[in-house]
């Protein structure tokens, strides 16, 4: 599948101790007055491509996130779910937000 969000980020995920981290996008979509917003994380990050108007993250699901660049940062659709991924005990705490000016294809 082929996502285009309007708003996305990369979250630096390290599961536990001596775990690898990994990373995945967490894109949202703003909705309009019959739809509210909508939000998805991707499955994780395995391969980054620079377009010249947006970056291209393939997931290990197959999918494929086509971010814009100049749309990056947390907005309403996408805010809360990252503040609950921080509680949740599942990873401890243990989720970074990655910061814009991150070089995505020396990401891996």
């Amino acid at each position: 599948m082929d996502y285009r969000p309007d708003s996305w980020v990369v979250l630096k995920i390290k599961p536990g101790k001596g775990m690898f981290p990994f990373y995945k996008v967490l894109a949202g979509w703003s909705g309009g007055y019959l739809d509210g917003s909508s939000w998805r994380m991707n499955s994780g990050i395995t391969l980054v491509f620079d377009r010249e108007d947006e970056f291209h993250f393939h997931g290990e699901s197959g999918s494929l996130y086509r971010c814009p660049k100049g749309a990056y940062g947390l907005k309403m659709s996408t805010a809360g779910i990252y503040k609950d991924l921080c509680l949740q005990q599942e990873f401890g705490g243990q989720i970074q937000l990655m910061p814009e000016d991150t070089n995505w294809i020396e990401l891996l």
